[in-house]
């Protein structure tokens, strides 16, 4: 996982994750920050995105932070998602219905590794999603 202090590699976009947050308006965002990526990376990266800070909106007080760290040499972006909650993501299943709980399987698929960080004040959630 990537610092976002590390002057190496600064977040091309942090923002605040908050009840009232636009999942559209947060993608335009995204995008506009990944310019000159294949639209195929540009896809996956908006997928984890989305799957991340909906989990945080579903199954946290419903705030945090969402972080994207861009690597040019290996070429990656890293998704990274901090909430409160120190309650780990549920993969394959969910709290909210049987047709829900794909999300961190598709942020599985879409990313060569993710995991998470305990932190002292909950967690960060991380996707390494490689270019394709």
């Amino acid at each position: 996982m990537s610092s976002p202090d590390d002057p190496a590699h600064p977040p091309v976009l942090d923002l605040p994750i908050g009840r009232d947050v636009v999942l559209t308006d947060l993608r335009h965002d995204v995008g506009k920050a990944l310019v000159g990526l294949g639209e195929d990376h540009v896809y996956d990266v908006l997928l984890v995105v989305t799957e991340l800070v909906s989990n945080v909106l579903d199954h946290t007080t419903g705030s945090g932070r969402l972080r994207l760290l861009r690597r040019i040499t290996p070429c990656e972006v890293t998704v990274e998602v901090d909430d409160a909650s120190t309650q780990h993501p549920v993969y394959g299943r969910s709290r909210l219905g049987e047709n829900r709980g794909r999300g961190m399987v598709m942020v599985e698929s879409a990313s060569s590794e993710w995991g998470i960080t305990l932190l002292p004040e909950g967690k960060t959630v991380f996707a390494v999603v490689p270019c394709v």
